[in-house]
Order: structure tokens, then sequence, then C-alpha cells
């Protein structure tokens, strides 16, 4: 009976004695790192995208005689982040050319501040103001555009009174 017993050079290959993976390939890359890090590299691919940049929008402030110079600064430091200065020559520009841009953006952010300035609510210091200013948005014009948007200068924009916020 020594012919049914395996002999120590041929072991017989039991489930526990089995590798998990397909064959010794695996076992030299997972022992040598620069194997390893040769199979985790990728080319870069470049990659094409089809978007555009949004087409932006003015935030239009137009004028009336129910709020105050200190009304329209106020607004545009507090929903527009402007600096006093700024905010001083966005209301004289409402009060002398009728309307003044205070920000350009892409169309839903132009919106959202149109929307901000309707809801500030009333200048406590004109007996007959009945609520917020008017605000508009409008495409902004590129500067080399020849289209009148209402401001008397014959371009987009008022003279750089857009801004960020």
């Amino acid at each position: 009976m020594a012919g049914d017993e395996p002999t120590p050079s041929t072991p017989d290959p039991t489930p526990a004695q089995t590798p998990s993976h397909d064959g010794p390939a695996e076992d030299r890359q997972a022992a040598s790192p620069q194997t390893a890090t040769a199979v985790a590299e990728r080319p870069e691919v470049e990659r094409q995208t089809d978007t555009k940049p949004l087409p932006p929008f003015n935030v239009v402030l137009l004028d009336d005689d129910q709020h105050t110079y200190e009304y329209v600064i106020e607004l545009a430091m507090k929903l527009f982040a402007h600096p006093r200065e700024r905010a001083f020559d966005i209301a004289k520009m409402v009060d002398t050319q009728k309307r003044a841009v205070l920000l350009t953006t892409h169309k839903e952010h132009a919106e959202l501040k149109r929307e901000q300035v309707h809801g500030f609510g009333r200048d406590y210091r004109m007996a007959n103001c009945k609520g917020s200013m008017s605000c508009i948005i409008e495409p902004a014009f590129a500067d080399g555009d020849t289209t009148n948007n209402g401001n008397g200068n014959g371009k987009g924009g008022n003279s750089g009174a857009g801004g960020n916020a």
C-alpha cells in the first residue's frame, strides 16, 4: 500500500492550499511594488467638454422718486458687497441716467439678485415710499455691440457699473 500514499514531492492540492487567484503572475505582481505601480498607472485621457460659458446678464436698478441716495447706497452695499464709494456712484447713476447696472453674472444668479432687490423693502426715510425699488435683468452686451440698451451710450452696460457679489 505504499503506492496509495502521496509522496512528499507531489503535494495533494486541497482547497486550503489552492490560491484564490488565477496563477503565479498575480503572486509576482503583489510581491513586486514596481509591477503594482505600473498596473495602477493609467494613461491620461484628454476629455473634451461640450459646455459653453453661460451668457452674461445685467442686474439693472431702475430710478424712481420714492427712494433716497442713502437707500440705494445701503442696498448696493448689503446685497452686492459694493464699497461705499462704488455704491454712491451707483446711486448717482440711477438718479442721472435713470438706471444702473449693479452686477453682471449668469442668469440664475441675476434672477436671485433681482429678487433680493425686490425684497429689500421700503425706504423708511421717504414718507411716500410704497415698497422696494424696481430691478430688472437683461442680457449683457459685448463691448463692441452697438445695440442700445437704454442707458444712452449706445453700448451695453453702464460704464463699468457691473461688479461681483
